[in-house]
């Protein structure tokens, strides 16, 4: 292997690295305060990526009806609790804006989908339709469940997970698509050409995890977060309302697949089904790091970026099979230096 070839494999690894660096650590938060495995994290990429895709062609994308129909199922139910007797106010606020976001959203997407208004007016419509698709999803598939296991809410989770995969091919079809490069070019560095791409996508994840981190240590409600993933039941003692951060977290969560979707569009070909392979591969780098350490999930995320990437140049009939691998002895070395520790009661 020639010095070039195995920069730009180190290129692309990183680049990869990146992606999977922000799927594992919206894994790790989500599973941090509410004890789910999200599985569905992939889908969320994909439907980011066909909805810009379908903004690029000038059309309004199909995830607009699946936001809509979360929202209206989602105020359906606190229009039933509401029913049965709680009649509080904020409970009546979240109807609201169950049901009248997701409308809002529709009708701007509608009204602007062909205005030629430029591609960063479509990636503000991509975060408007997708970001909401988190807490939607935790208030109709999630939050029904009350303080269930954790193979409770992981089966729940593969049902949302293949739902999902149904809505994307009824909503975009079986047809693949990829969007033009956020940033066209490359640069020499080195001597060796870099994308423009690349360097957008490593960037922006960079910028996205010291925001998380800064958010997480100095904000008084990223704080709540941490206290609420270190221990639920004393987090409820003092006043942390648990249910209000599983909406925050979700909704972070969705912020961080939108993104991603963004981010991955121009770089590979997108279908319906994409996100299961991609969301798999962010969660083998969050169990890296167990489910609970962020700088440990990004550092096994950029190394699964590396290996995947050296792994294609040398035997890539079997690249997703040698990555998928990788899980094996991680989980080995997670139980072996590890001690099971029993799940809060609540």
């Amino acid at each position: 292997m020639s010095y070039l070839i195995g920069a730009l494999l180190a290129q692309d690894g990183l680049t990869n690295g990146a992606i999977y660096a922000l799927i594992a650590l919206a894994l790790v938060m989500v599973f941090s305060v509410t004890r789910i495995i999200f599985i569905p994290q992939g889908e969320i990429v994909t439907y980011s990526s066909l909805s810009l895709a379908s903004l690029q062609q000038g059309t309004a994308p199909g995830s607009i009806w699946l936001i809509v129909a979360l929202g209206l199922l989602a105020a359906g139910l606190e229009g039933f609790g509401y029913l049965r007797g709680d009649r509080s106010t904020s409970r009546l606020r979240a109807m609201a804006a169950y049901g009248l976001v997701p409308l809002a959203v529709a009708a701007l997407t509608f009204a602007t989908a062909g205005a030629g208004f430029g591609f960063l007016w479509n990636i503000v419509l991509v975060l408007l339709i997708v970001v909401p698709m988190g807490p939607l999803i935790y208030r109709v598939a999630f939050r029904p469940l009350g303080d269930a296991t954790v193979l409770h809410s992981l089966i729940v989770a593969m049902a949302v997970h293949f739902v999902l995969l149904g809505c994307g091919l009824l909503a975009f079809g079986p047809e693949g698509v990829r969007t033009p490069p956020l940033i066209a070019g490359r640069f020499p560095v080195f001597g060796v050409p870099v994308s423009a791409q690349a360097m957008v996508v490593v960037a922006v994840a960079i910028v996205a995890i010291i925001a998380m981190a800064l958010y997480f240590g100095r904000t008084l409600s990223g704080k709540a977060l941490r206290a609420t993933a270190f221990n639920r039941v004393g987090a409820r003692l003092v006043g942390i309302r648990t249910e209000q951060a599983a909406r925050l977290v979700f909704l972070l969560a969705g912020f961080a697949g939108a993104l991603c979707g963004i981010l991955v569009a121009p770089i590979t070909t997108v279908y319906y089904d994409t996100g299961f392979l991609i969301g798999l591969k962010g969660f083998i780098a969050a169990i890296f790091a167990g489910l609970a350490s962020y700088p440990l999930a990004a550092l096994g995320a950029v190394l699964l970026g590396l290996f995947e990437s050296y792994s294609s140049f040398f035997a890539s009939l079997y690249k997703d099979a040698i990555v998928f691998a990788l899980i094996i002895p991680i989980l080995l070395w997670r139980s072996l230096r590890s001690t099971h520790v029993e799940e809060d009661e609540e």
